[in-house]
C-alpha cells in the first residue's frame, strides 16, 4: 500500500526530520536511514512502523543538523598549517626584498578562508525525545494516508466479489440448458453407436453416461464459489490486515474458475467461467495493494 508522511522539527538547537513512505509489498520489509549515532532509536521506530503497518516495504528516514547559529566552531588544523607556511614564506622573501611587514595577528589568521569551521553535524542525545515525538505524528499522518487507500480499495474489491457472486448465479443458472444439451448430444452420439454396430450392453452405455456424468458435474465448482465469496466478504468486513488472506483466496478462486470451463462443455458456461477468470485477476491484483 503507497503512502508518504513527513514532520519536521527543532529542538536544543538541532533540526531534524522524518520522512515515512511504503510501497506495495507481500510482507513487511521496513528499512531504516538514522544519522550516525543514532542506533539507539532503531528498537523504538521499528516498534511505533509495526503498530500501524503489517504489509508494504516501508522506508523510514531521519535527518538531523545542528543549527547553524547554534553550530560548534573548530579550527581546520591542516588548513591552518598552511596558511602559516605561507604566511613565513611571505615574511622570508619580503626580509630578502628588504620589505619590512606587519606580523599578522591571531584574528587575522582565523579570518583566513577554511580555517574556522563550524560544525553542522548533529550532537544529540539519542534517542531525543522530541523527535520520537514527530516520528509519532509522521507515522499518524502516513497511517491516515494509508486508511484513505484502504476504504478505496474495499470499495474496488467488494465490487469485485460481487461480480464473482453474480456471475457463479449465472453459471449455475444455465446448468438445466446445458444438461438438456448434453442429453441430446449423448442420445444422438448413442444412436450413432447402434447404427454400426447393432446393438449396445445397456449397462456398459449406463456405467459410460455415469462416469461423463460426473466427468461434467460442476456443482461442486460452484458450491466451493459461493463458499469462498461467503469467506471474502468476512475477510472485508473484519477490519484487520487481511491482504494476505484475500491473495490466498483469489488463488482459490482462480482454480474454481478454471475447473468450470475445463468442463463447461457449452459455450455460454465458457464465456461466464473466462469473464470470471478476468475479474479474479483484476481482484489478485488490486489485493497485492491490500494491508
Amino acid at each position: 500500500m503507497t503512502a508518504f508522511a513527513a514532520e519536521q522539527g527543532q529542538s536544543d538547537g538541532v533540526s531534524w526530520s522524518w520522512e515515512v513512505r511504503s510501497v506495495n509489498g507481500r510482507g513487511l520489509d521496513l528499512r531504516l536511514r538514522l544519522p550516525d549515532g543514532a542506533t539507539g532509536m532503531e528498537p523504538k521506530v521499528r516498534d511505533a512502523v509495526g503498530k500501524i503497518a503489517a504489509r508494504g516495504n516501508v522506508t523510514v528516514n531521519l535527518k538531523a543538523a545542528r543549527d547553524a547559529d547554534d553550530a560548534a566552531l573548530s579550527v581546520d588544523q591542516t588548513r591552518l598549517d598552511l596558511i602559516l607556511d605561507a604566511l613565513d614564506a611571505v615574511q622570508e622573501r619580503a626580509f630578502s626584498k628588504g620589505v619590512t611587514l606587519g606580523q599578522p595577528t591571531a584574528a587575522d589568521v582565523l579570518a583566513q578562508k577554511g580555517v574556522l569551521v563550524a560544525t553542522r553535524e548533529a550532537e544529540v542525545t539519542w534517542p531525543d525525545v522530541a523527535m520520537l515525538a514527530g516520528l509519532d505524528a509522521a507515522l499518524s499522518d502516513f497511517a491516515k494516508m494509508r486508511e484513505g487507500e484502504g476504504a478505496r480499495l474495499a470499495t474496488l474489491i467488494s465490487g469485485q466479489i460481487d461480480d464473482i457472486a453474480r456471475l457463479t448465479d449465472e453459471a449455475r443458472a444455465l446448468l438445466p440448458d446445458r444438461e438438456a444439451a448434453m442429453a441430446d448430444a449423448l442420445k444422438a452420439g448413442l444412436a450413432k453407436v447402434m447404427d454400426v454396430t447393432g446393438e449396445v450392453d445397456p449397462d456398459r452405455v449406463a456405467q459410460e453416461l455415469a462416469v461423463i456424468a460426473v466427468k461434467s458435474d460442476i456443482t461442486e465448482e460452484l458450491d466451493r464459489l459461493d463458499a469462498h465469496v461467503s469467506a471474502a466478504r468476512a475477510l472485508m468486513e473484519d477490519g484487520g490486515p487481511v491482504g494476505r488472506k484475500l491473495d490466498f483466496l483469489t488463488q482459490e478462486f482462480n482454480r474454481e474458475a478454471n475447473t468450470l470451463c475445463s468442463k463447461s462443455q457449452a459455450v455460454a458456461l465458457t464465456q461466464v467461467g473466462l469473464a470470471l477468470k478476468a475479474v479474479i485477476d483484476q481482484m489478485r491484483e488490486q489485493v497485492q495493494n491490500v494491508e
